[in-house]
């Protein structure tokens, strides 16, 4: 179920994977974008000598506080994800050429997915959660590249790592160490305990 705008629990979120992984788990919540300059902010955390881990925080903080301060009675969930390879940072490929180029970069090596979470109240961070999953893709052929792009099309534009473990994306992989939920973008186990300790959530 998700509540109108003004509910106490607020997603600032677009990503439709965090909103269905919140409605599967029977959570009542509003959706509110950030406007982020997600670029221009981890750039910066990067240049101030931030870790991985702190520059996955610091994008969910921004979205969390940013809607907090719009909604200062709402309890406010941010999140962000980075992928890292080696010292290699990825984003989100804008096309399915690029998403191509990426697959090949990462295909016969292991990658790492920062998921961050942050909630935050009346403009301010109260709690935030990092966790991290190691992915292990396999060395596919050019070929089987060709047709999963082909089959899944501009959808590899929607996630960090052009593919989605929960989907075809799977095919990609030889091993994964991780929780599920952190792979697809949102600590939830861990985000869970907290609203059920802070008592947006029923005990």
């Amino acid at each position: 179920m998700v509540e109108r705008e003004g509910s106490r629990l607020v997603l600032a979120s677009a990503s439709p994977f965090r909103r269905r992984m919140l409605e599967a788990a029977g959570i009542g919540f509003a959706v509110v974008a950030p406007d982020v300059d997600e670029a221009a902010l981890k750039s910066r955390l990067l240049r101030s000598g931030a870790s991985l881990k702190e520059v996955a925080q610091g994008l969910a903080v921004a979205k969390a506080e940013i809607i907090s301060a719009r909604l200062p009675d709402a309890l406010v969930i941010g999140a962000d994800q980075v992928l890292a390879c080696g010292n290699d940072l990825f984003n989100k490929p804008a096309s399915v050429a690029e998403a191509r180029e990426q697959l090949r970069r990462l295909r016969g090596t292991s990658h790492e997915l920062h998921t961050a979470v942050a909630l935050a109240t009346s403009g301010e961070a109260l709690w935030t959660r990092v966790e991290t999953a190691t992915l292990a893709m396999r060395p596919f052929s050019d070929a089987f590249l060709a047709d999963y792009l082909a089959r899944q099309g501009e959808r590899v534009c929607h996630t960090v790592g052009a593919y989605e473990v929960e989907g075809p994306g799977i095919q990609l992989m030889e091993r994964i160490e991780g929780d599920m939920f952190t792979i697809i973008g949102l600590p939830l186990l861990a985000l869970l305990c907290e609203l059920r300790a802070r008592g947006a959530l029923a005990t």
